[in-house]
């Protein structure tokens, strides 16, 4: 095969699977960085140039992790709103005092005390969310969409039905709620300036939130991420239903007692899951994983798909757990 075909092949199978990743909500996809990150094509045009009349598989080889790399860091890698250019009054610029928007009002010609002025932009800080808890309030749905973020919940409250605590970057979490007689409907969402989801691969730039919840009413909740840290300890709440649905996630969960009919179902793509259910409790799994691993302890395999704990069929209180994955890790085990 001619090295041209190759190269151009390369290309179109990237940009090909990198669209199915974003489309299906694996990954986040920064078309801008094509204008952000202009100088990697230099590179990849002068390696190209170098052994463009070198045949050999050494210089292919060259030749294509060049261009796979530059191309993945073009697409994926989220460079926020830093340029190698800065346009007069375009965009923003970074200082020691933080990140600014420049002044489209700035004109070197006029003699304005102001000329320098400039807008502050907010790209981090912190933020507290709450929702008072009443005692007609049996119910309780909590929506938590966005990715991108860790989202941990270890603690109960006793005042609020809902808090919690967030660290941001480059985003902002909204919070709305609606009450219907019993049922308390939550919605937790995180977006950034331009509506979409955002992640950061800086550790030291995470967003994060933080939340507690009360004991007293049933709770449904729903998790739907795209590239996201989830750590939930529900072994103090009374959970009716539990749905996880994530894309590149990693999700860390403990399960307290079931209800009369408790319904816990993961759906992932390229995720990590670990479960972990009451010693004793009725518990039944099914599994559709595709190519994903499946550990499973302490449970009787009834078929392929389909796991039980001993007494499961006599038990009072139940739980149901379905999982689903494309290429994932699946654990489940007892505590």
């Amino acid at each position: 095969m001619r090295n041209d075909k190759l190269m151009t092949g390369l290309v179109l199978v990237l940009i090909g699977v990198a669209y199915l990743l974003s489309h299906f909500g694996y990954v986040d996809i920064h078309w801008m960085n094509f204008w952000r990150l202009w100088p990697i094509f230099l590179v990849i045009a002068g390696v190209n140039l170098i052994f463009a009349n070198n045949r050999s598989g050494t210089a292919t080889a060259i030749r294509a992790i060049v261009l796979v790399g530059g191309l993945a860091v073009i697409l994926f890698a989220d460079t926020g709103s830093r340029y190698f250019w800065e346009p007069r009054n375009f965009r923003y610029h970074l200082d020691d005092k933080g990140w600014h928007r420049n002044d489209n009002n700035n004109d070197d010609d006029d003699d304005d005390d102001n000329d320098n002025r400039r807008d502050i932009v907010k790209v981090e800080g912190n933020s507290n969310f709450k929702y008072n808890y009443s005692p007609d309030i049996k119910i309780a749905q909590l929506n938590i969409i966005g990715g991108g973020a860790s989202y941990k919940l270890s603690d109960t409250t006793e005042t609020e039905l809902f808090s919690a605590q967030t660290k941001e970057f480059l985003n902002r979490y909204e919070f709305t709620n609606s009450k219907t007689d019993s049922l308390a409907v939550l919605n937790f969402k995180m977006r950034d300036r331009q509506g979409k989801n955002n992640f950061n691969w800086s550790s030291d730039h995470a967003n994060e939130a933080d939340f507690k919840l009360n004991a007293l009413p049933v709770w449904d909740i729903y998790v739907k991420t795209g590239a996201a840290e989830i750590n939930f300890d529900l072994s103090k709440f009374k959970v009716r239903k539990l749905d996880l649905n994530g894309g590149a996630a990693s999700f860390t969960v403990k399960l307290g007692q079931p209800l009369a009919i408790t319904n816990v179902e993961v759906s992932t793509g390229v995720s990590e899951i670990n479960l972990k259910v009451p010693e004793g409790a009725a518990c039944s799994i099914t599994t559709d994983s595709g190519l994903s691993s499946t550990d499973i302890n302490g449970f009787t395999k009834v078929d392929d798909n389909r796991y039980e704990t001993p007494g499961f069929a006599s038990a009072k209180n139940k739980m149901y757990i379905k999982m689903k994955g494309g290429i994932s890790d699946f654990n489940v085990s007892k505590y």
